[in-house]
């Protein structure tokens, strides 16, 4: 379950590239002319580092099999996750999402998804490093 887990973390991160990609091609940082934003710079750029350095954990456990790592991987995942949800929610408030958005919904709802499955997968796959 350890390698299925990294695959769709992998797919995720894939996603999350592409969605960062046409962040930046929109004009990213420079089309943010307000101060106050509905996805500032720190929430959109803490996500992605976050989860990178937890699939790096991630890693790190499948390679050595400590459990410590799969929790620390968790508790990454789990902060990069609450950080995506508010970055979601707020894209959904904003009204970005409809007609000539700057983000496709399918990209979201997948880089979303496949989110979701990754840390459903680390969990279960982190508790039942408990058991042996």
């Amino acid at each position: 379950m350890g390698l299925a887990t990294a695959v769709t973390w992998s797919f995720a991160a894939l996603v999350g590239i592409y969605l960062l990609y046409l962040w930046l091609a929109g004009g990213g940082l420079r089309r943010q002319t307000a101060k106050v934003t509905p996805l500032p710079a720190t929430l959109i750029f803490s996500h992605p580092v976050l989860a990178v350095a937890a699939l790096a954990c991630w890693i790190a456990h499948l390679l050595t099999g400590s459990r410590a790592l799969a929790w620390v991987a968790f508790g990454g995942l789990a902060v990069a996750a609450l950080l995506g949800f508010v970055m979601f929610t707020r894209w959904l408030g904003s009204g970005r999402h409809g007609g000539r958005a700057r983000f496709p919904m399918v990209a979201v709802i997948l880089h979303g998804v496949a989110g979701l499955v990754t840390f459903v997968l680390v969990l279960l796959t982190a508790s039942s490093a408990l058991s042996y």
